[in-house]
């Protein structure tokens, strides 16, 4: 079997953040011929799954950038890489360094998410913590109420370029952890940086995925430097034509824009589906 693996932002999904009619069409037509897919996306399980429900998402999903991977089939989880005490010390004292706060995701007992973060210092990350808890559905309280048996996924923070930067070098001293940055949707005086454990990544995902489905070939779509690592694994890799520069480098090739139905269009063409799609 051929096993598709979709990014969700700035790939499968348009600059709403939303999967245009034509690539639904495009899904159940995949479906409809048995083609296996799924996601690998740097969003959470309950950011992700309102998108996701109604378009055949059956087979296990790749969330936090490789950190979870979600079997819709037990309703569980089947594979978590967490932050160590020490790897989380270090990540809060870098972010704190710099006068940045952290948005520290957790898994609790019973799949309860929440968001935990210490005193909001400006309106920015007032913003940033109510669009947390309107994204992805779960609760974002004051990091005094975090209960002792979290576990940590991964920890987040917004600033300025060069507090962003200090933290991002500071991480790279740390084997055990990996982080991604890039500039935030709240303007480019802004950046944001993402920071889990070194093991997770979505190429790792995907060679379990592949094992586990026993996959003969993996094609994978992404557009940014997360997606790098399962563009390794994959046997075809395509970037859409709004990809960073790098993503394009290493792809098998750059087809259409993402705000194009550029992924769509190709699968259509890839697997002959126009006959099937009204």
């Amino acid at each position: 079997m051929e096993l598709i693996v979709f990014d969700l932002d700035g790939t499968l999904l348009n600059r709403h953040s939303e999967i245009s009619a034509y690539t639904r069409d495009t899904l159940a037509a995949l479906a409809d011929r048995d083609i296996a897919y799924t996601v690998a996306t740097g969003r959470t399980l309950h950011a992700s799954r309102d998108l996701l429900h109604g378009h055949g998402f059956r087979l296990p999903q790749v969330f936090k950038n490789g950190v979870m991977i979600w079997n819709p089939a037990d309703d569980a989880y089947s594979h978590q890489n967490f932050l160590t005490q020490h790897e989380i010390q270090h990540v809060l004292e870098a972010v704190l360094a710099q006068d940045v706060t952290p948005f520290i995701f957790t898994l609790e007992p019973g799949n309860r998410h929440a968001v935990y973060h210490p005193p909001l210092r400006h309106s920015v990350e007032e913003k940033l913590a109510a669009e947390f808890s309107n994204r992805s559905g779960v609760a974002v309280l004051p990091a005094s109420q975090m209960p002792a048996d979290a576990e940590i996924t991964n920890i987040s923070a917004l600033g300025v370029p060069a507090s962003i930067d200090a933290v991002e070098t500071l991480i790279d001293a740390e084997p055990g952890l990996v982080a991604y940055a890039g500039v935030a949707h709240e303007g480019a005086a802004l950046r944001w940086i993402d920071i889990h454990h070194s093991d997770a990544s979505k190429g790792g995902a995907v060679d379990l995925l592949r094992e586990q489905l026993g996959a003969s070939r993996v094609l994978c779509f992404g557009d940014s430097d997360n997606d790098l690592s399962m563009f390794g694994r994959a046997d075809e890799a395509y970037a859409p034509d709004n990809a960073k520069d790098a993503v394009k480098a290493a792809a098998t090739a750059v087809i259409g824009h993402h705000d194009e139905d550029g992924i769509a269009r190709f699968l259509r063409e890839r697997f002959g589906l126009e006959s099937q799609v009204a």
